[in-house]
């Protein structure tokens, strides 16, 4: 009779339809559950939400996928059991655009397998308002959904996470901008980093944090003060709430260092910092958290010519500095380091008095002079008018060369600027102040060629007193090229025809070396038409004359 009923109920049993079922055994990973067909069917725990709550021989609706498997067993499923029950159920209560909750069951490809008592699908971008790169955290989360589409015919259900999280959001930012003003204090998140700042999320909205609003002090990325996920306090800066756009500040959460500046750090006191940058035009000290005093290179020392800091200071390094002067405004403090040595400028006006002789090395040549070094550090510079009394200095390495030991007399001292005037020139006498004992126009002299010009040759004389011979004065013959005709070192007799005094030259004419007096008195007679009420200039601007 048993097996006659079980037949008669193993036929009525239908695939695909839910069958009422009897818990039999309750094992690790599965329950045995009866459902009067010829054997018992097998579920996987994991489709129970809690196996505790179940108990042997509670009776429960069972989803009958298939009479017998290859084993002859039934195959069962109570999760499409409740996914068929709940299908309905679903429809009324939920439409596209409402909130549903759910838990997360599984990842697929795209996305994630979400249960609202049916299955639906959440895609990965809808996940988050940032798609996550990791998909397993979220299995067996439990969340608000909003539903995005409905699929009747294939029975599919479309979520989204990140929509129901942009409208909070959206709601909250709204509420936060009609809350929030410049000068409040919020507490946020740090959402990213970027080399020029961070986002900070504020519970409705992301605020910006420059990186010039993080520290008081100097650095280099905002990596060095937040990381990502860290709560902060900020300040709010700034509200555009057309745009929607918060800018937030860190460093001024805290006092400004700068405030009180002069009490702490007042000018002429010596401090002590530590080098935190290196520029070509000097260094930069932190004396505190927030405030650097910069050590021009130019204040470094009294005497050594630095050509980089880097030549004395490193980074890191703790070194000691005078303070020199504070802009509070512009929050900049000037500091030096040769303060705390004796000035030995101070001593300059002493040790090399005007009118002092001194000896020292030529250490560099300009266009316009050479410097000399007095001792390390001082130097005095000769100016080449102060080279030579008798010769037009064009470039001083006609008179010295770099390395040569030089006599000179102290001109001038001017220890603000820190410049000493020497001239060389002045340790011997100006023959140009009794010239006409040494030399008279009519005077044949001799000397050597010592330079050569497109216009002369400029010839020296006895007391290094050079004189010019005019390309026109060297021969009777017409001469193109100087140097066809004279050499440098050349010795040659000339006569002097001009001196000006004022000018301090002297007019040679070669050719005219070898003039008789008669012929002197012939030339110039010959030209007494030039006289103006009184005898010619003199024997040179007859030479000249006739030479035209």
């Amino acid at each position: 009779m048993q097996e006659l009923l079980a037949q008669s109920t193993f036929e009525t049993l239908k695939e695909g339809s839910i069958v009422p079922g009897t818990i039999t055994e309750i094992r690790q990973n599965e329950v045995v559950v009866d459902i009067g067909g010829k054997s018992e069917g097998v579920i996987s725990a994991n489709e129970f939400p809690d196996l505790g709550e179940l108990e042997v021989g509670t009776q429960i609706d069972i989803y009958l996928e298939r009479l017998e498997n290859r084993d002859g067993n039934p195959l069962l499923s109570f999760d499409k059991a409740e996914q068929k029950k709940n299908w309905e159920n679903i429809l009324l209560k939920c439409e596209e655009g409402s909130i549903v909750s759910g838990r997360v069951k599984s990842k697929v490809k795209g996305g994630l397998i979400v249960s609202i008592g049916v299955d639906a699908f959440l895609p990965a971008s809808h996940i988050d308002v940032q798609p996550p790169k990791n998909l397993d955290q979220y299995i067996g989360q439990t969340y608000d959904f909003k539903v995005l589409k409905i699929n009747l015919d294939r029975k599919n259900i479309v979520l989204s996470r990140r929509e129901l999280i942009e409208e909070q959001r959206a709601n909250k930012r709204r509420e936060l901008l009609d809350k929030i003003a410049p000068g409040q204090i919020r507490r946020g998140v740090v959402k990213n980093i970027t080399d020029f700042g961070a986002f900070i999320d504020l519970d409705g909205m992301d605020g910006l944090l420059h990186i010039t609003d993080m520290s008081w002090g100097r650095i280099s990325h905002p990596s060095e003060m937040l990381k990502q996920g860290e709560e902060v306090d900020v300040m709010i800066i700034e509200v555009n709430r057309e745009k929607e756009r918060v800018s937030l500040g860190l460093k001024q959460t805290k006092d400004n260092p700068w405030d009180k500046i002069d009490t702490k750090f007042p000018v002429g006191s010596k401090i002590r910092g530590r080098v935190v940058n290196l520029v070509p035009y000097g260094a930069f000290i932190e004396l505190e958290q927030g405030v650097e005093g910069l050590v021009h290179v130019t204040e470094m020392s009294w005497t050594k010519r630095i050509a980089k800091p880097s030549d004395i200071l490193k980074v890191g390094e703790e070194v000691d500095a005078v303070v020199l002067g504070i802009q509070k405004e512009e929050q900049k403090i000037s500091l030096g380091l040769r303060q705390l040595d004796p000035n030995p400028w101070d001593m300059v006006r002493h040790n090399y008095p005007v009118g002092a002789h001194v000896r020292g090395k030529v250490r560099n040549i300009t266009t316009y002079g050479a410097f000399v070094e007095l001792e390390e550090g001082i130097d005095g510079m000769v100016h080449v008018s102060d080279m030579s009394w008798t010769r037009k200095v064009n470039h001083p390495s006609e008179i010295v060369k770099k390395g040569d030991e030089i006599d000179a007399m102290v001109l001038d001292v001017d220890t603000q600027q820190q410049r000493i005037s020497l001239g060389m020139k002045q340790l011997a006498e100006d023959p140009w102040q009794d010239i006409d004992s040494r030399f008279k126009v009519g005077d044949v002299v001799s000397g050597t060629v010592s330079k050569i010009t497109s216009f002369g040759a400029f010839i020296e004389l006895k007391d290094h007193i050079d004189g010019l011979v005019h390309i026109s004065q060297i021969t009777e013959e017409r001469v193109e090229k100087i140097k066809d005709v004279l050499k440098p070192e050349q010795e040659v007799t000339a006569r002097v025809i001009k001196i000006d005094r004022d000018e301090r030259r002297i007019g040679l004419s070669i050719k005219a070396a070898n003039y008789s007096a008669e012929e002197l008195e012939a030339e110039a007679a010959s030209y007494d038409s030039m006289k103006d009420g009184g005898d010619l200039m003199n024997l040179g601007d007859i030479l000249d004359e006739a030479t035209k």
